[in-house]
């Protein structure tokens, strides 16, 4: 679950003294995520979802995610946006963390997407990106390329606990990433837009959430994560062509990729598979056994980066 601190009646009404949003009614602690606490807050004016940010997150970042949630939301996206109190300011303090009212937004997550649900996810992202070309602010990623070999040396050799092809296949994609495309268009990015983050209701993405990893980076990147995320079979692995395909032409309806990207693909799907290859990886081998926090299978992303290995873009697109 992800309730690493807990919050009293007492300190959350303290808490809400400061916001014209009602008196709570209802609170509850939300077991999916990894990274924070967070609470389904109800109260006699709405629902929300109260944050506490953990240490995970750089507290120096909080204000950059903030207002980008907020120019999105702007902008008419399907964004939760920060809750402000009554002199302004979204991001607060409880219980010794930093802390956030974000607004709720309806819909479910799945796990195992259709094509018509992964066409609504690209038309989603391309808009996301075109909202934010405006955005101005930067975040540099502190999951890029760069980091990825000193993630890679932090876990060492216990990577072959974990299969022991794991430490050749990060060798391989480690090397790759040498070969990093440049000169591609950069924005603001989610940069983790998995199926958890994504809420849909009737066929149409009714929430985009979670932008705790967003950052000014490589827009084809941010497409490359989501066809990690959204076009492979969650367990085995296998690649569907016609997920692929369908992600591709509703991001070509709200954005599409030029050139330059498309070629890029194969190389920064195969980065952006190791990203999450390392960090699953590292967090299996230094989260306890008897943790609350459930551990990702790092091998899912490692057949990835395989298949990354040898594609073309025609596969990414699905074609």
């Amino acid at each position: 679950m992800a309730v690493y601190t807990q919050v009293t009646a007492s300190q959350l009404a303290g808490f809400l003294q400061n916001y014209d949003i009602g008196i709570a009614t209802s609170c509850k602690g939300i077991a999916e995520g990894v990274e924070n606490s967070n609470y389904l807050l109800d109260t006699t004016r709405g629902r929300y979802i109260l944050t506490l940010y953990e240490r995970r997150v750089a507290a120096d970042d909080l204000p950059w995610f903030l207002a980008l949630m907020t120019h999105l939301a702007d902008k008419g996206l399907p964004v939760p946006r920060p809750v402000t109190d009554r002199d302004g300011t979204a991001l607060q303090m409880l219980n010794g963390r930093p802390a956030c009212l974000i607004e709720f937004v309806p819909g479910i997550s799945v796990a195992e997407p259709s094509p018509a649900q992964c066409h609504a996810v690209g038309a989603a992202l391309g808009k996301l990106h075109r909202a934010a070309a405006d955005f101005t602010a930067v975040r540099p990623n502190t999951l890029g390329p760069a980091d990825w070999p000193p993630l890679a040396d932090r876990c060492g050799a216990r990577l072959a606990e974990i299969d022991a092809k794991l430490p050749v296949l990060v060798i391989d994609a480690l090397a790759a990433a040498l070969d990093w495309p440049v000169g591609l268009p950069v924005g603001a990015i989610h940069a983790d837009l998995f199926p958890d983050n994504v809420l849909l209701h009737n066929g149409q993405v009714t929430g985009l959430i979670d932008f705790y990893f967003a950052c000014t980076d490589v827009r084809a990147y941010d497409y490359a994560v989501t066809h990690a995320a959204w076009c492979f079979s969650a367990i085995g692995g296998t690649h569907y062509a016609d997920r692929a395909a369908a992600l591709a032409a509703g991001y070509a309806e709200s954005h599409g990729l030029d050139a330059a990207e498309i070629a890029a693909l194969p190389r920064l799907g195969q980065g952006a598979a190791l990203r999450f290859t390392l960090t699953r990886a590292y967090d299996w081998l230094n989260t306890p056994a008897d943790a609350l926090v459930t551990r990702k299978d790092p091998m899912a992303f490692a057949r990835r980066m395989a298949w990354y290995a040898r594609a073309t873009p025609a596969m990414v697109l699905g074609r």
